[in-house]
């Protein structure tokens, strides 16, 4: 096992598009992650930089910890500019040539207050107090008054501050390294903005209603994504709306190619007018609607791999010339594997999914915080060691 933070970090993102883009066959292994958690990430600045771990801050919203008549303190933009720059610095020198950023999202979901509170399991490694779950009920807007009291203003104030923030974080980049800026549609209404219940009824006791709310919040990251895609900065939009289970999507996709299809297509039409690709992040069973992605939305490619129903080696015998792969470790195997099945594991996507470019490789989903770190960095040293043997 290499010594992880590794030693000179070559990050190259202009050779990680060509790669993805399937114009050069890969001479290494390239690594991606939409999401570390902040247990694992915490544990390895500690244990392995040996620095002071700095957390993450809602830097504007009802949860940003100074009230909405002083948003955006002094201190709140210094702890926040204290812990993207350890971020930056921890995907650096962990061997990624880019991060995925939150900023608006985790500000946006601010304004949640629906969503069912729980904690972690005792047994669970990094065990968090307090976990929220996405609501299965019913969300802020059920009907046409409650979709005139959602926060719209304050959400918009979000996407007009962005810029900023994204200037901030190109300055404080490598050379090689990029940023991914990511926003989320059907997943926010599904997931609190509405529920999965008010969704669901709503489908077809108000469809009106859903409409205007997939349609107000599309808006919404449409606005984000036109800030971000021109910015030096910025190499991707990278976008996150799980849709389905491991049979299926979770609305048909008629209601999809209806009301969300259509706001992704103009996502990746900002991005390519900017020259820039389109990744999607997508959990659950996507065959139904893969040509959509391709042929129509024409997404560069696609994360989030399950084995039981949708592994990445399927995914890239028969879609892998047409569009890139992203991720695709399994979540359960790298929980449960240990270290030496899981290397063997990993080195069988690699033999798959490598030859040919358009893979990058990392979780199937996120680094959960109830993956054993070992076995994280099992997988990325299995990922250096490739072009090794």
């Amino acid at each position: 096992m290499r010594k992880f933070p590794i030693e000179n970090p070559a990050p190259d993102f202009d050779y990680l598009l060509e790669v993805m883009g399937g114009k050069k066959e890969p001479g290494r292994v390239l690594f991606c992650e939409m999401l570390i958690d902040e247990e694992i990430k915490k544990f390895i600045i500690e244990n392995h930089f040996e620095e002071e771990n700095y957390p993450p801050v809602v830097t504007f919203g009802p949860k940003s910890g100074d009230g909405p008549e002083n948003r955006g303190s002094i201190e709140n933009k210094e702890a926040a500019e204290k812990y993207y720059r350890q971020l930056i610095n921890f995907y650096y020198r962990m061997g990624y040539s880019f991060l995925a950023d939150y900023e608006f999202l985790v500000n946006f979901q601010s304004f949640n207050t629906v969503s069912r509170i729980g904690k972690d399991p005792d047994h669970v490694q990094f065990a968090r107090e307090t976990r929220h779950w996405a609501q299965e009920g019913r969300g802020l807007i059920q009907t046409w008054e409650d979709f005139e009291k959602f926060p719209w203003k304050e959400s918009e104030e979000l996407v007009e501050r962005y810029g900023d923030h994204i200037d901030f974080l190109a300055r404080s980049l490598p050379d090689g390294m990029k940023l991914a800026v990511v926003g989320s549609v059907l997943e926010q209404v599904m997931e609190w903005i509405m529920g999965y219940e008010g969704v669901m009824y709503n489908v077809y006791d108000d469809p009106g209603l859903v409409g205007a709310v997939f349609d107000r919040v599309g808006k919404l990251v449409y606005d984000l994504y036109v800030i971000a895609a021109p910015m030096e900065g910025v190499g991707v939009i990278w976008h996150g709306d799980d849709l389905g289970y491991k049979t299926g999507t979770i609305l048909s996709p008629a209601h999809l190619r209806k009301w969300v299809f259509p706001w992704f297509r103009k996502y990746a039409r900002v991005a390519h007018d900017n020259n820039k690709p389109v990744w999607y992040h997508a959990c659950g069973n996507k065959d139904e609607v893969m040509e959509d992605f391709i042929e129509d939305i024409q997404f560069d490619a696609i994360h989030s791999f399950e084995d039981p129903s949708y592994p990445v080696t399927e995914y890239k015998k028969r879609y892998g010339d047409r569009i890139g792969l992203m991720g695709g470790v399994d979540i359960d195997r790298m929980t449960r594997l240990n270290g030496d099945e899981l290397r063997k594991y990993v080195r069988g996507i690699l033999d798959v999914c490598v030859p040919g470019g358009r893979y990058l490789l990392g979780s199937g989903n996120s680094v959960c915080n109830y993956i054993p770190v070992n076995n994280y960095l099992v997988m990325m040293d299995e990922g250096f060691n490739c072009f090794r043997s």
